[in-house]
């Protein structure tokens, strides 16, 4: 049988890890705390690199809908956090820096979140959908993204108005799971965020033109059967466009995806192998 790990004994055990994961990189924080982006401007920044809105409730498998309302809330208060933040050549953004820490003091409500691959529900549940639509965002920038973490191995509902490709999410975990990206050029940039009856939605604008533009899109998905149990595959790809020219400077791949599926697959078409890699 497998150790258990420290954090698996017990739910004291884990309080204790994640109270110190959070106190490392609290301490971590403080020395890197002058290259954060941290300056607001309600006055947003000429040039629109990017726009893209995403549906708050959306339907989950059988995950209550009291926790999409509830999300809707915690969306509402974490956005005016980041809403107007400038970065700065050479600055890095950083999610926790920016919102914090979400509690009921702060008037966050239960909401959905994932623990050990599956769904659950706590405080400031949703938040995730804030970082995914950043990351989308920022996916088609110049900037570079430094941290970034996956809901790993699981596809855990089935597609319900699926805008962007499968597996360009994003995980957090307050505060040493972060979503942080660092402008490496010579423009500024904004984030506008901001949420309305049904929409979370945002803006990645400049100060400047960009030399480039990106296209993501997802090749080969497709659904297999693997010793019984069910995966949804499939790469990510990342390409770069000259502005001028439109010639495609690079295609990259930036993500492959093998996640188990943990919902109903009737009247998905599957097959019985993966093909050889």
């Amino acid at each position: 049988m497998k150790r258990k790990l420290f954090c698996e004994i017990s739910p004291f055990t884990y309080a204790i890890s994640e109270r110190k994961c959070i106190v490392l990189r609290a301490l971590k924080n403080l020395k890197m705390r002058h290259s954060f982006a941290k300056t607001k401007s309600e006055e947003k920044l000429p040039v629109v690199i990017y726009k893209h809105n995403s549906l708050i409730r959306r339907k989950l498998g059988n995950v209550d809908m009291q926790l999409q309302e509830n999300k809707a809330v915690n969306l509402s208060l974490a956005a005016p956090k980041i809403d107007g933040i400038l970065i700065r050549p050479g600055e890095t953004f950083s999610f926790w820096y920016l919102v914090g820490k979400l509690s009921k003091k702060r008037g966050y409500q239960e909401g959905l979140t994932i623990v050990s691959d599956r769904p659950s529900s706590g405080t400031g549940g949703g938040m995730c959908q804030m970082t995914n639509l950043i990351h989308w965002m920022i996916l088609h920038s110049d900037m570079e993204i430094t941290e970034h973490h996956h809901h790993e191995r699981i596809d855990l509902f089935p597609d319900y108005k699926r805008t962007i490709p499968f597996g360009t999410g994003t995980s957090i975990l307050y505060n040493y799971l972060d979503y942080r990206f660092k402008n490496t050029t010579d423009l500024t940039y904004q984030l506008i965020v901001y949420t309305t009856d049904e929409y979370l939605c945002g803006e990645l604008r400049a100060d400047r033109r960009q030399l480039f533009k990106y296209h993501i899109e997802a090749e080969n998905v497709f659904f297999s059967r693997e010793d019984g149990v069910i995966y949804r595959n499939g790469d990510v790809y990342r390409t770069k466009i000259d502005c001028v020219t439109g010639n495609h400077i690079e295609k990259k791949l930036i993500r492959r995806n093998h996640a188990r599926v943990c919902y109903d697959t009737s009247g998905i078409e599957i097959r019985e192998s993966a093909p050889d890699a």
